[in-house]
């Protein structure tokens, strides 16, 4: 990619983040909604360090939560807001002008991810802010490993919601999807009921979502300083499978 691809990739990431912020939806999903999910944990289930210590790992119920919303924050963005932008390019038109004007499709994508990255990291820096605003929430044990792991986790999904853009047929039905997907993960990950209290036929089918492993692998570094190779081994198949067949099954109109 030379510096004019780069320059188109960066001014159409500009344009989607200012697209995406005019989005109702993004506002609930991204910003506010994991915000008042954590406040409703936190008065649940309170936020002294040695509360339920056998269900939060004795670090305490927002130190649980915090790295597990961050992942969720990350899945929200890529599988609600990301398909349902693509398919209202495709069913729009938008996507047939870029390929008249010889837009490559990599480009295009390329600007979706990074927006999907950087309303990502907007919405897990309020998370954090949020938690330990109020909470007794201790800093990360490795932020360098938080990070990669974020990027790794925001990737996944953002490549899942790329996929999802690339086979509905029209922004409601990639919306449903999507919506259905967030909440499935939602409650099935370990990312508002640990899996410790879940039953076994939950817990096997949690650990067929790639949300299970994005609040693995964001605990193990936020907690304990830690990286969980298995658990981002999974989020990096995800990534390369789903992004692979969405750059094979995309299409412009």
């Amino acid at each position: 990619m030379g510096q004019s691809g780069l320059r188109v990739v960066l001014k159409l990431t500009w344009i989607e983040l200012k697209l995406f912020l005019r989005e109702p939806m993004t506002i609930v999903f991204t910003f506010a909604f994991p915000v008042v999910l954590m406040f409703v944990l936190g008065e649940i289930f309170g936020g002294q360090a040695d509360a339920d210590a056998d269900v939060f790992g004795r670090v305490g119920a927002m130190n649980y939560y915090a790295p597990a919303y961050i992942a969720v924050v990350a899945m929200s963005v890529g599988v609600i807001m990301l398909p349902a932008r693509l398919t209202d390019y495709r069913s729009g038109g938008v996507l047939r002008r870029f390929r008249a004007s010889l837009v490559p499709v990599w480009a295009v994508l390329g600007s979706q991810v990074l927006g999907v990255l950087v309303l990502a990291v907007v919405g897990g820096v309020l998370v954090v802010g949020f938690a330990a605003a109020f909470y007794p929430v201790h800093f990360p044990d490795s932020l360098g490993l938080l990070a990669a792991g974020f990027l790794i986790c925001s990737a996944a999904f953002a490549a899942v919601g790329t996929l999802l853009g690339a086979v509905m047929p029209s922004p409601r039905a990639a919306q449903g999807a999507g919506l259905m997907l967030f909440f499935v993960m939602l409650f099935l990950s370990g990312a508002s009921v640990p899996t410790e209290i879940m039953s076994p036929t939950m817990t096997r089918i949690g650990e067929a979502l790639p949300l299970t492993y994005g609040v693995d692998l964001l605990q193990g570094a936020w907690i304990g300083g830690t990286w969980d190779r298995t658990s981002a081994l999974v989020l990096l198949v995800v990534a390369a499978v789903a992004g692979l067949l969405s750059l094979r099954l995309y299409r412009w109109d």
